[in-house]
């Protein structure tokens, strides 16, 4: 069964899908899973890296709306940006979004070492997933999920990452066959 949104939600998200190659968005499916998972954890902060158009914002924003939880994003582009804020608005979903315009690495850099994520999804600069990886870890809570997105589609330049979640003992992962691939990390301590 497909997840019932209000009809703004609906069609704004099939309008989104229109232009899913122009902005790299995630295919439905992944959407579904992400949507998902957050609900599933009862997951209360939430951080992506990478929000483009907005689209697997909605996805994320749409459950932590119903667990209370709170999504901070990171676009690189000012221009998606504005287009993303724009959609968060459309959805209902802006008052539990904080979006953050610049450097991913960057920004994470900036973090203090309050800021606490148990859920991540990653679909930003690929060759920069495994920094993400290092630099998001001392945010992580206990028993925290990481996910990126186009780990089959980008296999070369993603190796490093998957190597470094494969070699860090506080992760069990899997790669999961959705279009694209995502690599589901849980923190098992």
């Amino acid at each position: 069964m497909d997840i019932i949104f209000d009809e703004i939600t609906a069609k704004t998200l099939e309008e989104l899908e229109k232009t899913q190659k122009d902005f790299w968005n995630i295919p439905r499916k992944t959407g579904v899973l992400l949507n998902m998972f957050i609900k599933m954890m009862n997951a209360k902060s939430a951080l992506e890296i990478g929000t483009s158009n907005g689209y697997s914002g909605i996805w994320l924003s749409k459950a932590l709306k119903e667990t209370g939880g709170r999504l901070t994003t990171i676009e690189y582009y000012e221009k998606r940006q504005s287009v993303a804020i724009e959609n968060f608005k459309k959805c209902g979903v802006f008052d539990v979004v904080r979006p953050i315009q610049g450097s991913a690495c960057e920004i994470l850099e900036s973090f203090d070492e309050n800021e606490k994520f148990d859920f991540v999804f990653i679909d930003a600069n690929k060759r920069e997933y495994v920094k993400y990886f290092e630099l998001v870890k001392p945010h992580l809570t206990e028993k925290a999920l990481i996910v990126a997105d186009n780990i089959t589609s980008h296999a070369e330049k993603v190796q490093t990452f998957i190597d470094a979640v494969d070699e860090d003992n506080e992760f069990q992962y899997e790669i999961v066959e959705v279009p694209g691939g995502i690599l589901i990390a849980y923190r098992n301590r």
